[in-house]
């Protein structure tokens, strides 16, 4: 038996049209979930005001979402591990579990890997921003009572900061520098100190967001980027050492153990190998240029290593526990707070995305996490 529910589909860019679909019963290892909480990504604004998102091309009508929480409303024949009414987080990227990669557990860099709202795989992996959704049972998870469904919808990305704290090697008491102050890489501060980080700066062009930062425990101190930029590759690196420099002078930071670049600026990433120790490493968490001039010999003879990060792999649980570590913490970091802006219904979706690309909305709040409740009912922040 099929019921028809609303999803919003992206046909061209900047172009949302609600549509009615069939949705099935789920089948026998699924679970049909109320998706009550969809938080906006960078990728998901890249599809809707480019249709594209770099080199991967939309070639059919994509409702976007990825960063999702609901209600079990049905389950399987076969799931025996949910039952309707249970809080869930939805993975959404599913692997084809029997690769080499799949074997060794870093599913996130399967090649046959299907991610919802991703132009990447054809026929489309539709994405989340739809009344009711099926989607397998072993990629849900459930969540604590204490746990928000908007929470819920933050341990997709939080999953990618848990990700690279662990390839990050961080050793407990380190000094850590994370470059941009946006959802990510608040969220990649906020890990690194739950983890024990003795220092963490976070560095950002945007003073409002740093003092977020600060202001609600995501990191300890931060530094304001200058808006400079150099005429030619020598002026460009002067100023990158420049920038390195004064952030080493943050609490007398010095030269830090641990970088996280997340924003992919160019600048940002050469001001982060100047910034790292001596052994250190940078994590590249930002999806930004994909070709760049960085001073590679500077990392080099100093045994920096630089070390890619995509997605995640087997983080939800550990995710879940952290929120909560989070929670009972008397100087933060406060998850909740990411969520700045909040739109019901999928009517609104536009509205939504138009916020999820500025800065600070109309009376000049921040924007940091926009999310939509797209459910057919009440009920989105049980």
């Amino acid at each position: 038996m099929s019921v028809q529910v609303k999803a919003s589909v992206l046909h061209s860019a900047k172009d949302l049209r609600i549509e009615p679909r069939d949705l099935s019963s789920p089948e026998a290892d699924e679970i049909q979930i109320r998706i009550a909480s969809t938080g906006l990504c960078g990728s998901d604004l890249h599809y809707y005001q480019h249709f594209r998102n770099g080199d991967i091309l939309v070639r059919e009508p994509l409702a976007l979402g990825h960063e999702s929480a609901g209600v079990v409303t049905a389950v399987g024949p076969s799931v025996s591990n949910f039952k309707a009414g249970d809080k869930v987080a939805l993975e959404v990227g599913l692997p084809c579990g029997k690769c080499s990669r799949c074997e060794e557990g870093r599913y996130n860099i399967c090649k046959e890997m299907r991610f919802r709202s991703s132009g990447k795989s054809f026929p489309h992996f539709q994405g989340t921003l739809q009344e009711r959704i099926n989607h397998p049972a072993a990629w849900c998870h459930k969540l604590p009572e204490d746990v928000s469904l908007d929470v819920g919808a933050l341990l997709e990305p939080l999953g990618v900061a848990l990700h690279a704290f662990r390839r990050s090697q961080m050793h407990d008491d380190a000094t850590v520098l994370v470059f941009g102050a946006g959802a990510v890489g608040l969220l990649c501060a906020a890990v690194a100190k739950l983890k024990g980080a003795k220092k963490v700066i976070i560095a950002d062009i945007d003073a409002g967001r740093l003092e977020f930062a600060v202001q609600n425990g995501f990191a300890h101190s931060s530094y304001t980027v200058p808006m400079r930029r150099g005429k030619d590759t020598d002026e460009s690196l002067a100023i990158a050492k420049e920038t390195a420099e004064a952030i080493g002078k943050v609490d007398s930071a010095g030269e830090v153990d641990t970088v996280f670049e997340c924003t992919g600026v160019p600048s940002c990433v050469q001001a982060s190998i100047y910034a790292t120790r001596p052994g250190g490493r940078l994590m590249l968490v930002g999806m930004g240029h994909p070709v760049q001039t960085i001073p590679l010999g500077a990392a080099a003879l100093r045994e920096v290593d630089i070390v890619g990060v995509f997605r995640y792999a087997n983080t939800y649980p550990e995710s879940i526990e952290i929120v909560q570590q989070a929670a009972c913490s008397s100087d933060g970091p406060d998850f909740s707070k990411l969520v700045t802006h909040r739109f019901s219904g999928l009517a609104d979706a536009s509205k939504a995305f138009e916020m999820a690309g500025k800065t600070k909305d109309a009376d000049g709040k921040l924007v940091i996490k926009v999310v939509i409740d797209s459910s057919d009912g009440a009920g989105s922040k049980l």
